[in-house]
């Protein structure tokens, strides 16, 4: 049996808030857990918790003491805390016209007093509440109350200091990868060698799992450069990024190395036959001419393919070995693929 309580005003803007600080709900925030433990000691009670009412469910941020499980929003009692915008406190929940009916009432955990502040993210926006719950009756006093408010407002400043520090450090992932993606083809740049490749690999060599890298080179680039212009290249170089995002897979880290040059990493191939398929279906998309304004061009692939453990336990190596193995490509004749190690 739920709650007859209408959603608030401003419902849409207060959700808006309820998300802004969902993203970081599985983050570590060991100030919330302390604040609630505190609080469970200062009012002597069985659970306090700092819970946040979504659209339609209770999730829980952080709780000391008895440990219940979230809920439909409409069975929480913090819900009355939401639609009123203000303290609620039930001395005796088996009294209680709405919540004698309650399973958490009438079976285990059998709680029988509760007391909630709302938790302001921004003035006016209540997210959820600072909560106490006991398993006998409790009376609240004035004094008990404000202090009550008290913890509320403590913990809405925290949340507001998470939003803050998880809003930055999206900002400052946004710049990191802004500097190391190639803003022509949207791939990555070469400072993503360091900052991503190096730790996949790692990751995948630990793992005892393979990792594969295939290197590509444009047949012909050159003298699209030399007989269009560079804006005509650049159109064929961006036209090709999207040949090669439809041949990988989701997992798959793309470098622009340089030029017409990319790279392929490939962590944990199930088998050689992913990079082989993988550098099939680049080597067909390649066969297919570039249009420039009605005028078709050709520029096809070479490809180098390399697999670690097996080809080098490092990217240097590994690196070098897929070069060696795009170099006999090209002197076999190009537009084929060439591996060491698969």
């Amino acid at each position: 049996m739920g709650q007859a309580i209408s959603r608030p005003e401003g419902e849409t803007e207060r959700l808006v808030a309820v998300r802004s600080i969902m993203s970081f709900k599985n983050a570590e925030m060991p100030e919330l857990k302390v604040l609630s433990q505190l609080g469970q000691g200062v009012f002597g009670v069985a659970r306090a918790a700092i819970n946040i009412v979504d659209e339609d469910w209770l999730h829980i941020a952080e709780q000391s003491g008895m440990q219940l499980s979230e809920c439909p929003r409409d069975l929480s009692i913090c819900n009355r805390v939401v639609a009123k915008q203000d303290v609620v406190v039930i001395p005796d929940l088996t009294e209680h016209p709405h919540f004698r009916f309650m399973p958490y009432v009438k079976e285990g955990p059998e709680l029988r007093s509760y007391a909630g502040a709302p938790i302001e993210l921004e003035p006016g926006l209540v997210v959820g509440a600072f909560c106490l719950v006991d398993t006998v009756p409790r009376n609240f006093s004035r004094i008990e109350i404000d202090n009550l408010r008290h913890f509320a407002l403590l913990a809405a400043a925290l949340l507001r200091l998470q939003k803050a520090n998880f809003t930055m450090s999206l900002a400052e992932r946004e710049l990191r990868d802004a500097a190391m993606t190639d803003p022509l083809t949207g791939f990555y740049n070469r400072k993503a060698l360091e900052a991503i490749v190096d730790g996949q690999l790692g990751a995948a060599l630990r793992a005892n799992e393979a990792f594969g890298v295939l290197y590509l080179d444009l047949d012909g680039f050159k003298t699209i450069n030399d007989t269009f212009g560079h804006p005509a290249g650049d159109r064929v170089l961006t036209a090709a990024a999207g040949r090669i995002r439809k041949a990988i897979r989701k997992e798959d880290i793309v470098v622009r190395m340089g030029g017409d040059e990319f790279a392929i990493f490939i962590p944990r191939p199930r088998s050689p036959d992913v990079m082989s398929g993988m550098a099939d279906r680049l080597l067909a998309a390649f066969r297919n001419p570039f249009d420039l304004d009605g005028q078709e061009v050709d520029a096809r692939l070479s490809i180098g393919g390399a697999l670690a453990p097996q080809a080098g336990a490092d990217r240097a190596t590994l690196l070098s070995s897929v070069d060696e193995a795009l170099y006999q490509a090209k002197k076999s004749g190009r537009d084929r693929f060439v591996s060491r190690a698969l």
